[in-house]
């Protein structure tokens, strides 16, 4: 799966809004790290895998698949914050469509790969941070199809909330 046309689209979102917001001499990585972290909470919260006192099921695929690729932007921004936009071609994990609990241990995956890359912010922790990420996509039953289209959509999405003071 090659990202080097959303790392080129997220780099002018992040530009947009860094100039926007007067941000071009900030340093943003940790705050982009604790977003991609608020975004993985509400991924989880939408897929509801780890509510055990609850009956209610996940949300629609349409809005899982929306938050998760909330995160694809942070993961993309934290990318670029740091040099790696180079590091753009993954394989796309094949992993049987997991639900409920059995999606917990993705999440814990990729909350590792934050912790590791933000201690050793290597192309190595990174390429680890994405490929995790990517894992738990493909462990909700997304295709990268969907995660590209979805992708392109909140993108534009992001632009005009952005123009529309979000």
């Amino acid at each position: 799966m090659d990202f080097s046309e959303l790392f080129t689209m997220q780099k002018k979102l992040d530009n947009y809004i860094e100039t926007k917001h007067g941000l071009k001499n900030e340093q943003l990585l940790e705050r982009k790290l604790l977003a991609f972290h608020v975004e993985l909470a509400e991924l989880a919260n939408e897929t509801r895998c780890f509510k055990f006192w609850s009956e209610k099921g996940p949300s629609p695929e349409e809005v899982i698949l929306e938050e998760y690729v909330d995160g694809i932007h942070f993961i993309l921004s934290v990318g670029l914050e740091q040099g790696f936009q180079g590091e753009n071609d993954y394989d796309f994990p094949v992993i049987e469509r997991k639900e409920g609990p059995e999606l917990v241990p993705y999440f814990y995956q990729v909350i590792d790969a934050v912790s590791r890359h933000q201690k050793e912010a290597t192309r190595l922790s990174f390429r680890g941070l994405f490929g995790a990420y990517l894992q738990t996509g493909a462990a909700l039953g997304f295709t990268e199809e969907q995660i590209l289209a979805a992708y392109y959509n909140k993108n534009e999405v992001n632009h005009e909330r952005q123009n529309q003071g979000y």
